[in-house]
């Protein structure tokens, strides 16, 4: 996995790469298929936002991109948050695709058990009929 950390407006220091790639290891983890990690920490300058840094990050994997940003007093707040959203974004994705590939499996042959069909189905005559109101 490439990582690539971005500094805008601060110097990225030694500490903040270590920390940086400590909290979004688990990400490779989870999706072993991320080619590519770009985050960016942005130190805002502006007074009435109160030095707060901005962490953005993109996880870039074959057809598909994760993207989350995050804002905090410190930068390591902010890379726990983005690092959560990533993860949740990597957990949904793998879930909806596992729904996906198990929607059809009850159509398929070898999912039902031997002998047919799991259930039985019941030509009309041998229905049961809800009992009828009787008329006054």
């Amino acid at each position: 996995m490439e990582f690539v950390l971005i500094g805008r407006g601060e110097r990225v220091a030694r500490r903040l790469r270590q920390v940086t790639e400590h909290k979004l290891a688990r990400l490779e983890r989870i999706e072993p298929r991320i080619t590519r990690l770009e985050v960016e920490v942005i130190a805002e300058k502006n007074p009435r936002r109160g030095g707060i840094h901005r962490v953005e990050a993109v996880a870039a994997s074959p057809r598909r991109s994760y993207r989350a940003h995050a804002e905090a007093r410190d930068v390591e707040s902010a890379l726990d948050v983005v690092a959560e959203r990533l993860e949740r974004q990597i957990r949904d994705h793998h879930e909806r695709r596992l729904a996906w590939r198990n929607a059809g499996a009850g159509r398929v042959r070898s999912a039902q058990p031997p002998g047919g069909t799991a259930e039985p189905e019941l030509r009309s005559a041998e229905r049961p009929t809800r009992p009828r109101p009787a008329r006054p």
